[in-house]
């Protein structure tokens, strides 16, 4: 546990005023700080009613108090947690009293769980799996995050570290005491056999990457068709709420409007686009050329055409045709395909559905604890192209083979944390709220 640091606080709940307002205090100085405010320091980990009041004695509220003695906390060091009820004036209280300590300082965002991490509570996977469980908004972005959140990155990364170490050590013993009997010629076979079998498994857990990245981020959706063919029309719809501008004008929408969803328990970002056509405005064209790079970063595109209108190719991978207005009646020269309608819903289930299927085949996972993040994807394949360099080049001596195979050994560190990260810390702890 580092040392030498202030005790923090921040509220830790939510917006006020709310039921229960959480206070959460951590460093050196928790236990002075529980005696002065509640007049003892309760057993740990068993929640007490106290009165709480300042340092001069005044009552603030009347509330539970939790104690968790270090090593055995969130953070590693002694925290306290102080249950009050969530009125403003209770907690503007209750904050202003801790700030009369002069060895105690408001905690700045995700102070927690870095005390956390540099106290080896928990590795860098971890900590971004935190940062992910409290942004999840769907049901499998809470999945994948919690599996993150209990080790799941850091057992088999741990797990594939040990084998690199044991294999280095392997070839070590061989070059240094190749005269020693106890010390069989044979075992470099051995190391290289499961080497490769490790580079199978970093190439299929490289797979489930780019799923975990989709997790994460979400199924993007693009819309695109001409003008007035009903395409903010089927967004708001979708959105249930009125995102985008519907007039029988042509070229309303002229930059790109989205919209994140739930849908089937997926993430999934629905992106409203302008109308495709000819046009000399400069404004409507930068629309268009916009529309163009959505559809670039789709993983779908919703063409959506009228009844009578002219199919046009685009460019984009995966395109489904839509026919919108189908409440008109007349289905024109599109007698097949999907047909929808934002004024009677016609449609809409089989539009859902499609959408769904389409983001839980993009999301399959081989196990659960994926990779999610562009960190992640770029350590793995660092990692892998310094293994396949290891078993590739039989002619290399071992020492050098060995070097190659401490290089993979240190870009896993760096997934982890364990080396060389300190320039990542700020960017991943600014992702967290203040009191986490």
């Amino acid at each position: 546990m580092l040392t030498g640091r202030k005790t923090i606080f921040a509220l830790a709940s939510g917006g006020l005023p709310a039921g229960v307002a959480i206070i959460r205090v951590s460093g050196p100085d928790v236990r002075f700080v529980l005696q002065t405010m509640t007049g003892r320091v309760p057993e740990a980990r068993v929640a007490t009613l106290v009165s709480i009041r300042s340092r001069n004695g005044q009552a603030i509220d009347k509330g539970l108090v939790l104690y968790f003695p270090a090593p055995n906390s969130f953070t590693g060091e002694a925290c306290a947690e102080f249950h009050l009820h969530g009125g403003r004036a209770v907690v503007a209280s209750a904050i202003g009293a801790l700030e009369e300590f002069s060895s105690l300082r408001h905690a700045e965002p995700g102070e927690f769980t870095r005390r956390a991490f540099e106290n080896g509570q928990m590795d860098l996977t971890e900590v971004e799996g935190l940062a992910d469980l409290i942004s999840a908004q769907t049901e499998v972005q809470r999945q994948l995050a919690l599996q993150l959140v209990q080790g799941g990155l850091a057992r088999r990364y741990g797990g594939w570290a040990n084998r690199l170490t044991h294999a280095r050590a392997m070839l070590e013993a061989e070059f240094d005491f190749s005269d020693e009997d106890d010390v069989p010629g044979s075992v470099s076979d051995e190391v290289w056999h499961d080497l490769s079998d490790l580079a199978g498994e970093l190439r299929s857990h490289l797979v489930d990457a780019e799923s975990g990245e989709r997790i994460r981020d979400g199924f993007r959706v693009v819309i695109v068709g001409a003008p007035n063919v009903g395409k903010s029309s089927l967004l708001n719809y979708l959105a249930k709420r009125d995102v985008a501008i519907v007039s029988q004008e042509a070229g309303t929408t002229r930059d790109v409007l989205s919209v994140d969803m739930d849908i089937g328990g997926y993430p999934v970002t629905i992106v409203d686009t302008a109308g495709m056509r000819e046009t000399e405005n400069a404004i409507e064209q930068e629309g268009i050329r916009r529309a163009e790079a959505q559809m670039e970063s789709a993983d779908l595109v919703l063409h959506l055409v009228e009844q009578h209108a002219q199919n046009y190719p685009l460019s984009a991978s995966d395109v489904v045709t839509v026919v919108t207005k189908a409440d008109l009646g007349d289905r024109g020269s599109w007698a097949e395909g999907l047909h929808i309608s934002a004024q009677s819903g016609e449609g809409m289930d089989d539009l859902l559905t499609l959408i769904r299927e389409r983001a839980s085949a993009s999301m399959r996972l081989s196990g659960m604890a994926a990779p999610n993040r562009q960190r992640h994807r770029a350590h793995l394949r660092h990692c892998l192209t310094c293994l396949e360099a290891a078993i590739r080049d039989r002619s290399k001596p071992n020492e050098l083979r060995a070097e190659d195979l401490r290089l993979a050994a240190d870009e896993l560190g760096r997934l982890t944390g364990r080396v060389d990260v300190e320039n990542l810390l700020d960017v991943i702890f600014s992702e967290f709220c203040i009191g986490k």
